[in-house]
């Protein structure tokens, strides 16, 4: 079997961030960080603060006051330490922009849009984690903010991230796509779903094809994965050979067929510019990303 080709071109994937671990628990260095430090500040709606070009806007700890109590503490960059804060905590300046965390993945660069998808998982994790899950006592977070700590029965809690499968699925020769009733018009896109209790990312794929369009997966591979912070999913990439098996749908997707080689190339050629014709998944997602694989590549999963 050939080895996969690269999958890349999608959001959120830098990775010259140091998440910095071991300051998580020095109480001491992250307060002598703050003043430097760069602030990624975010609203209630998960915007982030940006300048009057769109662009994140350039805070510092010595510009905002609070400290490492108030903050999350991301890691370092080039030597900064970056934090996340909620505005509520932060005297931003009234001038400020807001900038969703989509626009900013496909506008931003790549290492600071990943730095607001990461910002925005934690954020969204403190701000639905304030009470335990256990006794419903309150919960206090510690460790540059990465354990909630209940104070009334001593659990611990950790940030929550699930993970999903989503897959270009072929028979060889033609790509299986689906669409969701609430999705833009002539929107398609790959086959997605979250792993269950129990159960492989493979055998997810397996179940996931099967129970949304009826088509049965016979091999599948791994290729690669996004951090998808909406709210806070793992996508765990994969192609997958099928049955060339008659697509029905029974549940979430609205319809479910199989598009050949040139249709999808039209649809990637033309990119949404035109009014009519297959519309597919946005750059900055990995399902993109998938399709452009299945298109360059062809099957490298192929029938027996």
């Amino acid at each position: 079997m050939p080895s996969p080709a690269a999958l890349d071109g999608f959001a959120f994937q830098a990775s010259t961030l140091d998440r910095a671990d071991a300051l998580r628990g020095d109480a001491a260095a992250l307060r002598e960080s703050w003043p430097d430090a760069r602030l990624i500040v975010l609203d209630g709606e998960g915007r982030a603060a940006a300048d009057a070009g769109g662009g994140l806007l350039p805070l510092r700890g010595a510009r905002l006051g609070g400290g490492p109590g108030t903050a999350v503490f991301l890691g370092r960059v080039a030597g900064d330490a970056w934090f996340a804060l909620d505005a509520a905590a932060a005297p931003v300046p009234e001038a400020a922009q807001w900038v969703d965390l989509r626009s900013a993945a496909a506008h931003w660069p790549a290492e600071s849009s990943s730095l607001f998808a990461y910002a925005r998982g934690m954020l969204y994790w403190h701000v639905r984690n304030r009470y335990c899950g256990v006794c419903g006592g309150a919960v206090g977070f510690d460790r540059g903010g990465f354990v909630g700590h209940c104070a009334q029965c001593g659990n611990d809690h950790y940030p929550r991230v699930d993970p999903a499968v989503i897959v270009a699925v072929s028979d060889g020769e033609r790509l299986l796509l689906g669409r969701q009733a609430g999705w833009p018009p002539r929107r398609w896109s790959v086959i997605a779903g979250f792993v269950e209790p129990g159960e492989s990312p493979e055998q997810t794929v397996a179940r996931e094809v099967h129970e949304e369009t009826g088509v049965r997966v016979r091999a599948c591979r791994y290729l690669a994965a996004q951090p998808w912070p909406f709210p806070g999913a793992l996508m765990l990439g994969f192609e997958a050979l099928a049955e060339p098996d008659e697509p029905r749908v029974d549940g979430e997707l609205e319809q479910a067929r199989w598009f050949t080689h040139a249709e999808v190339g039209e649809a990637l050629r033309r990119d949404g510019t035109e009014a009519d014709g297959l519309l597919l998944a946005p750059p900055i997602s990995i399902a993109r990303s998938l399709i452009a694989h299945w298109h360059a590549n062809g099957a490298m999963l192929t029938p027996a």
